[in-house]
């Protein structure tokens, strides 16, 4: 066999093991460990139990393969009396388990109040969301069982809305209201409000988001 066909076939061979061990390590790396889930699923239940009421329960796992999160592994728990689905997980400083059910809670109470107006008013809208920091129900010292609502306490939350049209001259004129409205209407006292221009298949249509803070 021709020498240099020799060395060719060798480093293909080499490039061929390397790109081999690279996809094993991916599929490993996104693919969940079954005994991790199992224990997360298992302290989150234990959890509840010390901190909850029965109306509550764990049902799943999340596996963040991705680094979206400051935990790798955490619980998917419900509130069956309201539907509401939150996160049990381990804090990534403290290391104790903590939950997003109060920010979760709140969360879903906003979107429920903003979105007559919403729907009225943005007609191009093709999503909308509100955060409240994951912790906050232990930052504030919250009762899970009786989280009250956003309104008794000092918080900003964020509200993401995405459109999938260009940016607009009459942006600042129609968001500005949509803070006014928030106002007035004591929906909210202060947060974030940030719109994505964003198509429905996803590509992004301006890099430069519209955020106010107020």
């Amino acid at each position: 066999m021709n020498r240099y066909l020799k060395i060719t076939l060798s480093v293909l061979g080499v490039i061929l093991a390397v790109i081999a061990v690279l996809v094993l390590i991916f599929i490993t790396e996104m693919t969940p460990n079954s005994g991790k889930e199992e224990t997360i699923k298992n302290e989150a239940s234990q959890y509840l139990n010390d901190n909850f009421n029965d109306s509550f329960e764990v049902f799943d796992a999340l596996y963040d393969n991705m680094g979206n999160f400051e935990f790798e592994y955490a619980a998917k728990a419900r509130n069956a009396n309201n539907g509401v689905d939150f996160l049990i997980y381990h804090d990534s400083e403290t290391e104790q388990l903590v939950d997003t059910y109060t920010a979760d809670k709140w969360g879903n109470d906003l979107e429920n109040a903003i979105r007559p107006y919403l729907v009225a008013n943005l007609l191009e809208m093709d999503d909308y969301h509100a955060f409240f920091d994951d912790e906050i129900g232990q930052t504030l010292g919250i009762d899970p069982t009786k989280p009250g609502s956003y309104i008794e306490h000092s918080v900003s939350p964020t509200i993401r809305i995405t459109v999938s049209r260009e940016k607009s001259n009459q942006d600042d004129e129609q968001f500005n209201a949509f803070i006014s409205y928030l106002k007035t209407e004591k929906i909210l006292e202060q947060g974030t409000v940030i719109v994505a221009y964003i198509e429905k298949n996803g590509a992004i249509i301006d890099q430069e988001e519209w955020n106010k803070e107020f």
